[in-house]
């Protein structure tokens, strides 16, 4: 077993990505744009300055930054009932905590939101640290969040786990050097992402075969 875990947050630790996915699609369709879809594929763990970038790829004629506010207060309205947590994740947490794991999440969020997120779930005591997009130079795909996320846990990335639900996600935690582990939610697997980590269909089925 290793000795770190580092876990994304939208999609792995709380059953949010699905909700931004929706804005992002419901945002361009406010803005009469009939391909949000593969837009909100695309944006999936990617840092807010990516998002921001491939809002302009797909839609020169509008302004960036109203879209991309309209997207997180879409977003945060829902956010405001309450995000329910991913199955698994109190078995995972409490299995790593029990045997020394040090744990720590790399979000392309800010640090309010996942602070947020975390004290709501009442999780943050299983966290040695927390790593935001807005503490790394370059955002998901890059490797960066993932390598002071390691930093921070005082462990070499070759010795952490990332638990990651998208393509960004896994390409920069392969890039980091980490144990890639994707599961799945909102999109699937192409054979380019299988070759960077291995794929469990949810955090039980990865515990399960950690613990065997």
């Amino acid at each position: 077993m290793k000795k770190g875990a580092i876990f994304d947050m939208d999609g792995t630790l709380f059953d949010s990505e699905k909700i931004y996915q929706k804005s992002w699609i419901a945002t361009a369709e406010s803005h009469g744009k009939n391909n949000g879809v593969e837009l909100a594929a695309k944006v999936s763990g990617a840092s807010e300055a990516n998002c921001r970038r491939l809002i302009h790829e797909f839609y020169p004629d509008v302004d960036v930054d109203k879209f991309f506010m309209q997207v997180v207060n879409t977003a945060v309205e829902v956010f405001k009932k309450g995000v329910p947590m991913m199955a698994g994740v109190p078995e995972i947490l409490q299995y790593f905590k029990e045997r020394g794991v040090k744990m720590a999440i790399a979000s392309s969020s800010s640090v309010e939101v996942i602070n947020r997120n975390i004290e709501r779930a009442d999780i943050k005591k299983y966290f040695d640290a927390v790593v935001s997009g807005d503490d790394v130079e370059n955002g998901k795909p890059a490797p960066d969040i993932f390598l002071l996320a390691a930093k921070k846990l005082n462990l070499p990335a070759a010795d952490c786990y990332v638990f990651e639900d998208s393509f960004n996600g896994i390409r920069g935690a392969y890039a980091a050097g980490c144990a890639a582990i994707m599961i799945p939610d909102t999109v699937q697997p192409t054979d380019e992402i299988k070759n960077l980590c291995t794929v469990y269909p949810s955090l039980i089925d990865a515990l399960n075969s950690i613990k065997n």
